[in-house]
């Protein structure tokens, strides 16, 4: 014993097996780490390492889809005889402008908890006859608005009060003063929207070709411009955009001739044969008159579970 350990505990055969040890423990340590990944410098915990994913080819687990927010409860509920016009007719394409930052305002306008077109039943059914029509002849209506509660009225005359808010002026009113909103009409009072009697809309031609999204901030094109320069909506050409401050939306305004001209007297014809009414200062803004609703206006919030029966 003496003997093996002097001959193993040498000064030259001592150190061999200290670096022998050290090279084993270097190893398991070097392998270990490589196990684990790169060291751990600053950098590596500045940041929480991920752990690979053994099942299946992917290296690293997916991440689960977060969980859409409930939509809240309505604060006032519909009355009987209120409905969604997709119950009604689910053909009818919607691009409901107020729910969206892609409108006068430049956001959501009070009341549109969601992008839904709402009216009263007779409304809802006469549209579906439109709509029918429509497709004979090989288009569909798009609306852009329906009902509309008094809270978003008030929220439009809020804004226009505010003249110094013009974010959106180089679109929608690109050669009015704001200050003329009032004087000239484009912003009022009461309006049978908040009976679920009135709708803005237009025609798509079939099929549909897809519209991409408004992305906030995108640069502005005026409402007046050609149709191929403004904002790319899919609708046939009306000579201006929708909800556009200027006297060119007059359904019959002496500016807009050839096929804009037609496009706006097929909308007005088809909508008529239905008992809607053109108001003439917006070739996209359409009354049905004699129902129930006529005179009432509601405040309930644009969202589905504010309907009877949803």
């Amino acid at each position: 014993m003496v003997t093996g350990r002097r001959v193993l505990g040498g000064p030259v055969a001592g150190r061999g097996w200290r670096r022998l040890a050290a090279g084993l423990l270097g190893g398991l340590l070097a392998g270990g780490l490589a196990a684990c990944g790169p060291a751990a410098g600053p950098a590596a915990l500045a940041s929480p390492s991920v752990v690979p994913s053994t099942v299946g080819p992917t290296t690293v687990a997916p991440t689960p889809s977060p969980t859409p927010s409930p939509v809240p409860r309505p604060d006032i509920l519909a009355p009987a005889g209120i409905v969604a016009v997709s119950d009604v007719d689910p053909s009818i394409l919607q691009d409901m402008r107020y729910a969206t930052n892609h409108n006068f305002e430049g956001r959501v306008v009070a009341g549109y908890v969601e992008p839904l077109c709402i009216l009263n039943a007779p409304t809802a059914t006469a549209l579906h006859k439109v709509q029918v029509a429509a497709n004979a002849r090989g288009y569909s209506l798009k609306v852009y608005d329906c009902y509309r509660p008094q809270r978003a009225v008030d929220d439009f005359t809020a804004w226009a009060k505010v003249l110094t808010d013009t974010v959106t002026k180089a679109e929608f009113y690109p050669s009015l003063d704001k200050s003329r909103l009032f004087r000239d009409g484009y912003i009022a009072g009461p309006t049978p929207h908040s009976s679920g009697s009135t709708v803005d809309l237009t025609l798509v031609k079939l099929p549909a070709a897809p519209q991409r999204a408004y992305v906030l901030g995108e640069p502005q094109v005026s409402c007046t411009a050609p149709v191929a320069q403004r904002f790319p909506d899919n609708s046939i050409d009306m000579g201006t955009g929708f909800d556009c401050f200027d006297p060119r939306t007059h359904t019959l305004d002496s500016r807009i001739t050839g096929e804009p001209h037609d496009n706006r007297l097929l909308l007005k014809s088809l909508m008529s044969a239905a008992g809607f009414v053109n108001y003439s200062g917006e070739w996209w803004h359409y009354t049905l008159g004699g129902t129930a609703f006529a005179g009432k206006y509601f405040n309930f919030p644009v969202q589905l579970n504010a309907l009877p029966g949803h």
